[in-house]
């Protein structure tokens, strides 16, 4: 359950702490006190957009965190799949926002807005007026049907997205095959002139690098002979400059004083040691220059092959390797389109076995769906007569559509009839704005006893309701309130006398500034609430009376009735 709430400097807000509990935890307030942004800064947590305007004027920052006591193993077991593991039992979620950017921490690490949304929603579900517009929605509607059946909806619709996903795939590529003779003739002309250069050409592993080193060679001919014959000649012996003619001459002199001093012998042998290398390295080159000669043939050749190569290498690939894989994978284009009217007939016959198999599953998910509407209806039924339907009729027509979808083939529409002796029309033709928004408070009654999530929160439930009515919607939040933690932002005083923590919201001045505060009720300051919500702002001692009776015939009612 949302165990405790932190909201600061959001719109009206300075800085708030809450306290929940569990069971049913109403608000209350003035018109304009700051309800909705209270419920604003729990649906940042679940991932609604950020105004620019939704940080408190002159703060650097607005800040909301949620912590909550996670008891559910059905929740335990959802947050793990997100590697989201609760601490002392506790997920605490925070998002700071700074200049329409945000930072997201779940248990104190960063996380993105999705993974966030997807966090809260197994905790927390607000429930407000545009969800009551929702239900219009044969999409909704539908979604509603699966969440009532998912222990045998989920996995057969996983199945049928599966196989939707198949049959896709082969249906895509079907569409592809389809081209005329003429054009199946263009293709295999064009792989073939492609296959041909490439075969025709007779590349060989490493052959690029061998011609680019002999052209390298060939091209610099002049300037390797050149550089490599003054290299000779300053290493030589021909010249009193030469390298070696220069080393021997020093050889000569140390012989004639080592005789002097024993100790210059090492030297000696360093230096004759310096003259073999250089008499080796001048030897190897005379013979290097000796078979450098330049073809002019050969270096046509070299260079007409590199620039076949290089050619191919632009049409094909950027090595030898890759152009000799893309002609293996044209010839088995060419190979398929040669092949066309067996390819076709052969992929036409596995699309008719999969869309076989994707029948089979949607048939199989629909009897499923089928089978859970009929429960659904009689506990909508039951839900709506609790809830004041005097006389109603409720069913869900199912109808086929055109085309598979990953969801299967159902359409289905909710349909109602709320008056004696009325024929089932669809929601939206027949039903008002306070019908609505009591079918849907039935729904979640519904589904909150199959749902992991421990925390409902509902606004504007009593939307066009009032007496007997009132009184009916109060008891089934009270009946909701057993089983599931619930906060309820309401202005009827027959909800708020259901409370079993009452809040107040309220708005007042400080200094020059407007903000919003938050405080649990007790008792006493309960009953004078529900006083202002029963007479407005003249609170007399007959008002006061009577809100203390409505208040104690509410818990008599929750301690009884509802049991």
């Amino acid at each position: 359950m949302l165990a405790h709430l932190h909201v600061k400097n959001l719109a009206l807000i300075e800085e708030i702490e809450v306290e929940f509990g569990p069971g049913l935890n109403i608000l209350t307030g003035e018109t304009g006190a700051g309800k909705s942004i209270l419920l604003g800064s729990m649906q940042l947590i679940l991932g609604a957009k950020i105004s620019r305007n939704i940080i408190r004027e002159n703060a650097p920052y607005a800040l909301v965190e949620l912590l909550f006591q996670v008891e559910n193993e059905k929740a335990r077991e959802a947050l793990a799949a997100m590697d989201i593991y609760p601490e002392d039992g506790q997920v605490l979620l925070s998002r700071k926002i700074m200049d329409g950017r945000s930072i997201n921490k779940i248990n104190g690490e960063t996380s993105t807005v999705s993974q966030m949304k997807a966090a809260a929603a197994c905790l927390l579900d607000i429930h407000g007026q545009h969800e009551h517009q929702s239900l219009l929605y044969q999409d909704k509607q539908l979604e509603i049907l699966d969440a009532y059946g998912r222990e045998k909806i989920l996995p057969a619709k996983e199945k049928v997205r599966q196989a939707y996903k198949e049959y896709s795939v082969c249906r895509n590529e079907l569409d592809s095959m389809d081209m005329n003779e003429e054009q199946r003739n263009r293709e295999a002309a064009f792989l073939e002139f492609e296959i041909k250069e490439i075969e025709k050409a007779a590349l060989q592993p490493g052959e690029d690098e061998e011609l680019e080193c002999r052209y390298r060679k060939m091209n610099n001919a002049k300037q390797l002979t050149d550089s490599l014959l003054l290299v000779h000649k300053l290493t030589g012996y021909d010249t009193t400059e030469g390298a070696g003619e220069t080393v021997g001459e020093a050889i000569r002199e140390l012989v004639r004083v080592t005789q002097f001093d024993e100790g210059l012998a090492p030297l000696e042998e360093t230096l004759t040691s310096v003259d073999g290398l250089l008499n080796d390295f001048n030897r190897e080159l005379s013979a290097y220059l000796e078979d450098l000669t330049f073809d002019e043939g050969e270096f046509y050749e070299t260079e007409r092959r590199l620039d076949l190569i290089n050619g191919l290498k632009a049409k094909y690939g950027r090595t030898i390797e890759e152009i000799g894989a893309y002609c293996s994978q044209q010839k088995e284009k060419l190979e398929k389109l040669r092949r066309f009217e067996e390819n076709l007939q052969e992929m036409k016959d596995r699309l008719a076995k999969l869309e076989k198999i994707l029948f089979e599953n949607s048939d199989k998910l629909s009897r499923i769906r089928r089978e859970y509407s009929s429960q659904l209806e009689q506990k909508v039924i039951q839900g709506l007569k609790d809830l004041n339907f005097l006389d109603v009729n409720f069913a869900i027509d199912f109808q086929r559509k055109k085309n598979y979808t990953d969801n299967g083939f159902d359409d289905i529409v909710y349909l109602i009839s709320t008056n004696p002796g009325e024929s089932l029309k669809p929601l939206g033709q027949i039903v008002s704005g306070g019908e609505l928004s009591r079918i849907m408070l039935a729904l979640k009654a519904i589904l909150a006893d199959r749902d992991q999530i421990e925390t409902l929160i509902f606004d504007e439930i009593d939307t066009g309701i009032s007496g007997r009515t009132a009184q009916k919607v109060s008891e089934k939040m009270a009946v909701i309130g057993q089983h599931h933690q619930v906060l309820c932002i309401t202005h009827l005083p027959q909800i708020a006398a259901m409370a079993d923590s009452h809040f107040e919201i309220e708005k007042h001045l400080k200094g020059t500034e407007t903000i919003t505060q938050i405080h649990v009720l007790s008792e006493e300051d309960s009953v004078r609430e529900l006083a202002r919500l029963l007479s407005g702002t003249e609170i007399t001692p007959a008002v006061l009376e009577n809100a203390k009776e409505m208040k104690e015939l509410a818990q008599k009612q929750k301690n009884t009735r509802l049991k």
